[in-house]
């Protein structure tokens, strides 16, 4: 019997690191298309939303990058100027534009899948969020 108690104990305490936590807050990522226009010109807006489960606003940091089909990270510039968004404060919601380049490089490449990438910290844990694009000329 003392056994059976132990190995159901030991079997419980291996399983138990394998349950993962709750998720404390919410984070989202939405943009205007998964196929902007590629042309210098056109502005493709998006937004990244953090709240606790309630709903509330909660206030944390957003770096956005974009990961190329090799595994390339480059860095966001905000819409206005030349900035980068990296570790960015914001509380609730976070709103900017990029203009998609047509020729390929470092965040263009018209016809090939980009990942937009945004990194969110807060007091209560870091969250990342993918979205899927393909620009078109």
């Amino acid at each position: 019997m003392r056994l059976a108690v132990v190995t159901a104990t030991v079997a419980l305490l291996l399983v138990a690191p394998a349950v993962a936590a709750a998720p404390t807050f919410k984070v989202s990522l939405t943009a205007a298309t998964h196929t902007p226009v590629a042309d210098n010109t056109t502005r493709w807006p998006y937004q990244v939303k953090v709240t606790d489960l309630k709903g509330k606003a909660l206030a944390g940091r957003v770096t956005i990058e974009i990961v190329d089909p090799y595994g390339g990270v480059h860095p966001v510039e905000f819409g206005a100027n030349t900035r980068l968004v990296k570790n960015w404060p914001f509380k609730g919601v976070f709103r900017d534009w990029v203009l998609w380049p047509p020729e390929a490089g470092v965040a263009g490449a018209a016809g090939v899948v980009l990942n937009f990438r945004a990194t969110v910290t807060t007091a209560k844990g870091k969250a990342v969020r993918i979205y899927a694009v393909k620009p078109h000329p």
